[in-house]
């Protein structure tokens, strides 16, 4: 895959997330370690599994490693996927498995309001995050913001709090990102796994085209 530009973090920032978790500075939450295991239900009822477009049987995984204050990742998404989703996941031929990477502390609560609208709006909540994204990433008031687009997405002002609050949620993403960095070698966003390799910066339909028709040889 091409070496074009990408959104990228080094340790440096991501010490900086990790700081402003332990201090609470987003919301006074309170301490978090991504250290501490992850139980299975969290406090707001939030969705906390794998979310994956495409059939389950899909021979070829593409595994998403995605930050929503990513502008390269935006433009994946509003771009580039849905020619893949044409090309490929409609087809049966891939699945693709989104995993957060987020970056800052806004975006780890962008991704906690996606997940808080349930398994069924967990999509549909990412769509709009990046398609608004110059909007609520860039505002004075990004919580404000993301309060904005939860009401439109029909989320209750007490539901909205409530996953804020939820510690296990954060745990969550948090590890999730670790997992990235440990597992994949993760340092920026978008990256993706695609036959157990990882790939990193932007990609066009091309760059997808190259490396799956080995991978599917009716494609």
């Amino acid at each position: 895959m091409r070496n074009l530009p990408r959104y990228f973090v080094g340790v440096l920032g991501f010490l900086v997330l990790a700081g402003w978790l332990a201090i609470g500075v987003l919301g006074g939450l309170g301490t978090v370690s991504a250290e501490e295991p992850v139980a299975a239900a969290t406090e707001s009822g939030a969705f906390t599994g794998e979310i994956v477009l495409g059939k389950a049987d899909a021979p070829v995984t593409i595994i998403e490693y995605a930050s929503m204050t990513c502008p390269h990742c935006a433009n994946f998404h509003l771009k580039i996927l849905p020619v893949l989703k044409e090309k490929y996941i409609d087809t049966g031929k891939v699945k693709l498995a989104f995993r957060e990477f987020p970056l800052d502390g806004v975006a780890l609560r962008a991704s906690m309001l996606a997940r808080c609208g349930g398994e069924t709006k967990v999509y549909p909540f990412i769509d709009i995050l990046f398609t608004q994204q110059m909007d609520w990433a860039g505002s004075e008031d990004p919580i404000g913001a993301l309060n904005r687009i939860a009401k439109l997405g029909g989320m209750s002002q007490s539901k909205f709090e409530a996953c804020l609050a939820d510690e296990t949620l954060m745990k969550q993403l948090v590890q999730s990102r670790q997992d990235g960095a440990d597992k994949y070698d993760i340092k920026g966003t978008p990256s993706f796994i695609i036959d157990g390799k990882t790939y990193d910066g932007d990609t066009d339909i091309e760059d997808f085209d190259r490396l799956l028709r080995p991978l599917l040889p009716d494609a």
